[in-house]
């Protein structure tokens, strides 16, 4: 329709929006995993174990909390953004393969699925001319 063909450009804004909403989402996740401890970070960090890394768990799962935590405030500025957006899609891939492999099924992992998708999806696009990293 030509209605919607004149929003493209605006592509610049629809990328900020992104980054901004599935950035402070993600801070929201991260922040109380990140302030939760190390008895926080073993427990996120056991799901390495479906992967077959069984070692330095309280290691692994503080860097899911600085990655959900740290990297969403990146994402939302788009400073570092492709180094953060990988960071994320990496753990969402854990976190799906953890959430199937304790048998909560597709609704379980749902969620997981979705953002890696996202952040795949953004590691090509990239931040676009509102972020830091373009400044």
């Amino acid at each position: 329709m030509a209605i919607f063909d004149s929003l493209g450009k605006y592509r610049n804004t629809g990328l900020l929006l992104l980054r901004a909403g599935i950035g402070i989402m993600f801070m929201v996740h991260g922040l109380p995993k990140l302030m939760g401890g190390p008895e926080m970070w073993a427990q996120v960090g056991g799901a390495m174990k479906v992967v077959g890394i069984d070692f330095a768990p309280t290691f692994w799962g503080l860097l899911a909390a600085i990655a959900e935590g740290i990297g969403g405030f990146l994402l939302l500025i788009g400073l570092f953004f492709r180094p953060a957006a990988i960071a994320l899609a990496f753990t969402m891939i854990i976190a799906a393969a953890m959430h199937l492999s304790n048998g909560d099924g597709m609704n379980g992992a749902s969620h997981a699925i979705e953002s890696a998708i996202v952040f795949i999806g953004l590691i090509f696009i990239g931040p676009g001319k509102y972020s830091v990293d373009k400044k």
